[in-house]
C-alpha cells in the first residue's frame, strides 16, 4: 500500500493501491502510442500547455498546501517552490524555439534537435513538484513524453502533477503517473518501449537505475547526493557568511541535495563564525510547517528522522561536540532540532555521509589550501560555495573546486537558465538551461550532398 502521511501530524492522509503489471502496461503503452502526434505537433503548439501549466500554477495556492501536507516543507517554502515551477515551465515555453532550432555547421550541413522518445523519470521526495517540472518542462517542450514514478510518501503531489498537465491541455499519454512501488522500475527501464530514465535521488538508487539503463542500453540521467562545503575564508563578510550558512543548512528542513552540508572556516575567523552560526541556528522557529513564521518544519519520515540522529550520535560518539540541538523533539512529528556540531573527526558520518537533516559540522581550515582540500576531500561534487572578498582567491576556488556549481558569496541554489548537475558519486547528466533540454533530444547530423574526404579515414 502507497501511504501519504503527513510528516507533522503522523496522521495517514491518504492511500492507494500500487498499479499491477496489466495496468503498468496499460500506461506504457498510452505513452508510447502518445509519442508520434505530440512530437509531430509544432512546437507552439507544445509550449503553450507549459503556458498554462505555469498560469494554474501560479493561481493555486492548494499546490502549496498539498507540499506543505505531504512532505513537510514550511508553507512559504512551498510557495516559492510553486513560484519556481511557474518560472521554469515559462521559462521553457519560451526559449524552446532558441533551444530546438537547427544549428546550421556549414552549407551542406546541419545539426537537428528531435525527441528522444518516452522518457521514465524517477523522482524524489524532497521537492514533489519542482524536481518534476524541471525534468518535464524541457522534455515536453522537445516533444518526448513522460512517465513518472514519483517517490512512494508524495503520491498525491504526483496525482497532482497529472493532473496539472492534463488540464493544461496534453493529450491522453503524455504525461503519466505511476503509483509503483521500486521492484517495478527495474522491469519498466528494460521496456523497448521507454527510450531513457532520469533520477533524482540516493547512490543507491543511481546505482541500481544505471545498472538497469546500462545493462538495456538507455540513456540516464542522474542526479543524487551532496555533500556540499561551505566555506569562509579569513577576509570574508563573516557575520553575512554566518546568517546565510543557517539558511543554506536548513533550507528545505535541512532535506536538499545542494544545502550547505560541511562548513570548513579558515582558522583566524573560525570563533566569530562558529559564534555567529550557532546564534543564528538556535534562533530558528521550528513548528508547525503551515504557520507562516515558521522557519524548520519535520522531517518528511521516521526513517529520516531515525537516520539522522544516528549520523549525529554516531558522530558526537567520534569526537565531536554540539553547539547547538543534537537530538530529535518528542512528541508528535517528524522533528529535529537545528545542529551544530564542532571538533568534528574528519572520518566521522558528519563528515563523509550526506547527513539529509538540519545538521551543520563545522571544521577549521589552517589556510585556504587546507580549506581547498578540506572541501574537496568527499567523494561527492554537487555543490560548493565560497565565501571572500578576494577577486583572485574566487578565482581560485571557482577553477578548482570539484562541483558542478560553485557559487562566491551567495547561497547555492538551480535556476532554470543555468545547466544543474554534479560529478563524482553526485551523478552524471544536466538537468536545466539549453543543456538540460538536449539531454533527451536525438541531436542528429543531417548532411547535404557527399562530404569532400581527402582520404578514406576522413571520410569514416
Amino acid at each position: 500500500m502507497i501511504k501519504s502521511v503527513n510528516p507533522a501530524t503522523e496522521s495517514v492522509v491518504a492511500e492507494f493501491e500500487p498499479l499491477g503489471d496489466a495496468e503498468i502496461d496499460d500506461r506504457v503503452l498510452r505513452a508510447h502510442t502518445a509519442l508520434p502526434p505530440w512530437g509531430g505537433l509544432p512546437l507552439e503548439r507544445r509550449t503553450a500547455v507549459l503556458t498554462r501549466a505555469a498560469e494554474a500554477l501560479s493561481t493555486g495556492e492548494h499546490h502549496a498546501r498539498l507540499l506543505t501536507e505531504e512532505m513537510g516543507k514550511t508553507i512559504r517554502a512551498a510557495r516559492e517552490e510553486i513560484a519556481k515551477c511557474a518560472l521554469a515551465l515559462r521559462y521553457y515555453a519560451a526559449h524552446a524555439p532558441s533551444f530546438l532550432a537547427d544549428t546550421v555547421v556549414s552549407p551542406e550541413g546541419r545539426i537537428a534537435y528531435r525527441p528522444l522518445g518516452v522518457v521514465l523519470a524517477v523522482m524524489p521526495w524532497n521537492f514533489p513538484y519542482w524536481q518534476v517540472i524541471r525534468f518535464a518542462a524541457p522534455a515536453l517542450a522537445a516533444g518526448n513524453v513522460a512517465l513518472l514514478k514519483h517517490a512512494s510518501n508524495v503520491p498525491r503531489c504526483a496525482l497532482e502533477l497529472e493532473r496539472l498537465f492534463r488540464d493544461a491541455g496534453a493529450p491522453n499519454g503524455v504525461f503519466e503517473t505511476l503509483l509503483i512501488e521500486v521492484p517495478a522500475v527495474a522491469r519498466i527501464i528494460a521496456d523497448d518501449r521507454i527510450a531513457a530514465v532520469t533520477l533524482t535521488g540516493s547512490e543507491a538508487a543511481g546505482r541500481a537505475v544505471a545498472r538497469t539503463a546500462g545493462e538495456h542500453l538507455k540513456k540516464c540521467v542522474l542526479e543524487l547526493g551532496g555533500s556540499d562545503p561551505f566555506i569562509v575564508l579569513r577576509d570574508a563578510d563573516v557575520l553575512a557568511a554566518a546568517r546565510i550558512a543557517a539558511a543554506s543548512r536548513t533550507i528545505n528542513n535541512g532535506q536538499s541535495c545542494i544545502a550547505a552540508k560541511r562548513f570548513i572556516v579558515e582558522r583566524p575567523v573560525a570563533d566569530e563564525f562558529v559564534s555567529a552560526f550557532t546564534a543564528a541556528v538556535r534562533a530558528l522557529r521550528v513548528g508547525d510547517p503551515m504557520d507562516e513564521t515558521t522557519d524548520v518544519g519535520p522531517l518528511a519520515t521516521p526513517q529520516i528522522r531515525d537516520e539522522v540522529a544516528s549520523q549525529v550520535e554516531r558522530t558526537i560518539a567520534a569526537g565531536a561536540v554540539v553547539a547547538t540541538g543534537g537530538s530529535a523533539r518528542s512528541g508528535r512529528g517528524y522533528y529535529f532540532e537545528p545542529t551544530v556540531l564542532v571538533d568534528v573527526p574528519p572520518d566521522s558520518p558528519a563528515a563523509v555521509e550526506e547527513v539529509f537533516g538540519p545538521v551543520a559540522p563545522v571544521f577549521v581550515a589552517d589556510d585556504a589550501s587546507h580549506a581547498l582540500a578540506l572541501a574537496n576531500a568527499s567523494r561527492f561534487g554537487l555543490g560548493a560555495n565560497v565565501w571572500t572578498t578576494s577577486d583572485i582567491l574566487a578565482d581560485r576556488f571557482a577553477r578548482d573546486l570539484e562541483a558542478g556549481t560553485v557559487f562566491i558569496n551567495g547561497m547555492v541554489a538551480s535556476d532554470p537558465r543555468f545547466p544543474f548537475g554534479g560529478i563524482k558519486k553526485s551523478g552524471y547528466g544536466r538537468e536545466l538551461g539549453v543543456e538540460g533540454m538536449r539531454e533527451f533530444v536525438n541531436i542528429k547530423t543531417i548532411r547535404h550532398g557527399a562530404p569532400k574526404a581527402a582520404s578514406p579515414a576522413q571520410a569514416e
